[in-house]
Order: structure tokens, then sequence, then C-alpha cells
């Protein structure tokens, strides 16, 4: 009985004298239906356009073949795939924690981060954390987590109402704008950025120039003043 021992399963097509069939339906570099031929054709007109033969569609009968530059196409493919993730959005929860009686500055504080999760397209989990006696004022942290959603509305909505967990309560905001939005708008501001960097190094740089030519016709004046007084 056969027994499959491990090891990887390759994935990539075959290619060239790996392709073992008598005859393969053959695709032209520009995408053009050359048709059935023979294995060794199709090997030949690749050696003839300095190709490699690759089988794109091996359970079709007979096996569709094209000729391309496989490297050139596996890099291709790679940058491809390198830019889909890149661009690729991942809906991250992030947290946020406050007491009941949080003071105002490190509320503000609390708000900033909050603001600034949802600016990137996240969703926050905020959660109000109850000691001792402040158990028994839940109305307290509900109050506090409908302040804290009527003070972010602008740019988050509340996906979870406050609930009760424990010694915590909990309430989820979610962001008005989706990830890849906020992606997106963030590429383009650190483009701006670049491009106002780049503007300013280019406006000093005549400034630079200007000085030693300033300088030079100074020194012209300054001869010809000497002149004059010597000939006086």
């Amino acid at each position: 009985m056969w027994c499959y021992r491990g090891g990887s399963i390759s994935t990539e097509p075959r290619i060239n004298d790996r392709i073992r069939v008598p005859e393969v339906r053959l695709v032209g570099p520009s995408g053009e239906q050359v048709g059935i031929v023979p294995l060794a054709k199709a090997l030949e007109l690749a050696q003839e356009y300095d190709l490699d033969l690759v089988e794109v569609a091996a359970s079709a009968r007979p096996p569709v073949c094209k000729l391309m530059d496989y490297g050139k196409f596996k890099y291709e493919s790679a940058m491809k795939a390198r830019e889909a993730r890149k661009n690729q959005a991942h809906t991250v929860i992030k947290e946020m924690k406050l007491r009941p009686k949080i003071d105002p500055h490190d509320y503000d504080t609390k708000k900033g981060h909050v603001v600034r999760f949802l600016k990137q397209g996240d969703k926050v989990k905020i959660t109000i954390m109850f000691r001792g006696r402040e158990q028994s004022r839940p109305e307290l942290g509900y109050r506090l987590l409908q302040r804290l959603a009527s003070d972010v509305e602008d740019l988050g909505f509340i996906e979870s109402n406050p609930k009760q967990d424990g010694r915590n309560m909990i309430m989820v905001l979610g962001p008005h704008k989706k990830k890849t939005e906020a992606m997106a708008e963030a590429r383009e501001a650190q483009a701006a950025r670049k491009a106002e960097r780049q503007g300013v190094a280019a406006e000093a740089a005549p400034a630079e120039e200007e000085a030693p030519e300033a300088a030079a016709e100074a020194e012209v004046e300054a001869d010809g003043s000497a002149e004059a007084n010597a000939e006086a």
C-alpha cells in the first residue's frame, strides 16, 4: 500500500524539460493561440524566442503551455502579492481602560488615544473598571461611556452598547471610516509632507547659489571704488 511520508508538494508549474507529455496546446508570448503542437516543437520555439515553456493549465487535455520569461513572471507575481498584502485592511480592536472617577487630564489623554485609533480605522473597546464600592454605582461608568461616545461621535459610533461584565462595564466604538480609507488618507498625507519638504529644499537651493554671486558683485563694486579714489 502506498503511503505518503511527508515532504512539501511543489505548487509551481512545470517548465521546459520538466513537462512530460507528447503534445501541448501552445500559447505564444503575446497571448496568441498557436494551437496543438508536439512538445519537441514547443521547446524548439521556446529556445528560438529565448523564453521558457510554462505549463499554465496542467489539467487540460492536452495541457496548455505558454511561452514566457518565467523569472520575470515570478518576480512580477511576487510584487503584486506584496502590494496586495500592503493594501490589505486588517480590522484591529484596540482597548482603552478607564476608571469611573477619572480626573479631567487623564480623561483627555485617554480620549486622545481613542481619537487616534478611530482615525486609523480601528475599533475601540472601552472598559470601565469598578473597584470596591464603585461597583454599586454602575451609572457612573455608563455616564462616562456616553460622554466619551458623544465626544468622538464625528469619528466613531457605538457598535456595542455598554454592558456589565463582572466588575467591568464594556462598550465598543466603531470607526466611521473603513480601514482602507484611513490607510489611503495616511499615505496621501505622507506623500504631501514629502512633497512639501522637497519644495522647501528646492526653494532654499537658489538662495544659496545667489549668495556667492552677490558677494562677487560687491567685490567688483569695491574694486571700482578703490580705482576711482586712486585716480582722484
